[in-house]
């Protein structure tokens, strides 16, 4: 009897053992990483409609899961959608694979870094898209001269110069050019105060005029204390009917603008010229910060006309030409 029992429970015994054996192993593969010990990130790319299973077989080939079959194994455990979004992952081969499905599932996607200072124009931050691999620089040019999508946004100008908030952002690879620049246009909108409309309305300015004013200012001056000043100035001689005679504005007015300002490009007309045209360009030349904007809204109590560089990033003041003359013969011809 006991012979029979012990054959009994070792025909029963040993497919356990194997089955446990199995499922103990197919747990290994299916939910432990391939590496726990890698340090190594790895910048995954989902190609547009690539399936799950070509994902699958990728993250096998690239050494991030063991095997693509444990891997579309774990997603119908976990009942995942197994639809992935087309862009870019950071992952490791010391990841669990239910994060690595996590993360693609939910497209947690790589964010790439831009900045675009004050100052900037819309024709720099192409090149910033471009550089850190976020959209190309062809399309996000053609975009920002887009009458459709300038009409869509309510932009009353050839091009999105001037309403493209100076500021840091971050977006995944192929990011498309018009998500990029509503995020700018809505950074503009979301600094831009209830207060600041009711007085654009007392200067007798558009809010286009604002910001092509503000982008000059920005321009003339990257100091935030000086630029109250310095649009003192400018609102003074539109008062006064006096050209307001920026030198950005004539080099935005330059196609391919060498660096060397002349005479001969100050009586050189274009729209963009103010030393030829009475008041303001038909546009912003730039890209103004909060402090640019704030400072033409609110300028500086100043009846000074003038200004000129004194060598040391501020400027002189003058509200007469006999006292600015001799301001630019001390600071720019170092006369005595």
């Amino acid at each position: 009897m006991i012979r029979k029992l012990t054959l009994v429970l070792l025909y029963i015994g040993f497919p356990l053992l194997a089955a446990f054996a199995t499922i103990a192993t197919l747990r290994h593969v299916v939910l432990n990483p391939l590496d726990s010990s890698s340090t190594e990130m790895v910048n995954f790319e989902v190609p547009e409609q690539a399936t799950f299973s070509s994902v699958a077989r990728q993250l096998q080939e690239q050494g991030i899961v063991r095997y693509d079959w444990a891997f579309k194994m774990l997603a119908k455990l976990k009942r995942k959608d197994t639809s992935i979004m087309a862009g870019e992952y950071e992952l490791s081969a010391a990841m669990p694979p239910s994060d690595i499905l996590d993360i693609m599932v939910s497209g947690k996607m790589v964010l790439r870094k831009f900045t675009v200072k004050e100052g900037t124009s819309i024709w720099d931050i192409g090149e910033l898209v471009a550089k850190v691999g976020i959209a190309t620089r062809t399309e996000f040019d053609a975009a920002l001269t887009n009458s459709q999508l300038l009409n869509e946004f309510g932009i009353p100008a050839p091009s999105f110069e001037g309403y493209l908030f100076p500021e840091t952002y971050q977006f995944p690879r192929r990011t498309k050019s018009k998500k990029i620049i509503s995020s700018m246009i809505d950074q503009l909108r979301s600094v831009w105060e209830v207060d600041w409309d009711r007085k654009i309305s007392e200067l007798g300015l558009t809010k286009h005029e604002v910001l092509t004013l503000a982008s000059i200012v920005e321009k003339e001056s990257g100091d935030r204390e000086e630029q109250p000043l310095i649009a003192a100035v400018f609102h003074n001689r539109l008062k006064k009917k006096m050209r307001l005679q920026a030198d950005p504005t004539v080099i935005y007015g330059i196609p391919n603008f060498s660096g060397n300002l002349t005479k001969d490009d100050l009586h050189t007309p274009t729209p963009y010229n103010t030393y030829v045209i009475e008041g303001l360009p038909p546009g912003p030349i730039a890209n103004p910060g909060e402090s640019a904007i704030r400072a033409v809204l609110y300028p500086a109590q100043s009846n000074a006309l003038y200004f000129v560089a004194n060598g040391k990033g501020r400027h002189i003041f003058s509200d007469n030409l006999t006292d600015h003359n001799r301001a630019v013969n001390e600071y720019q011809r170092g006369g005595g």
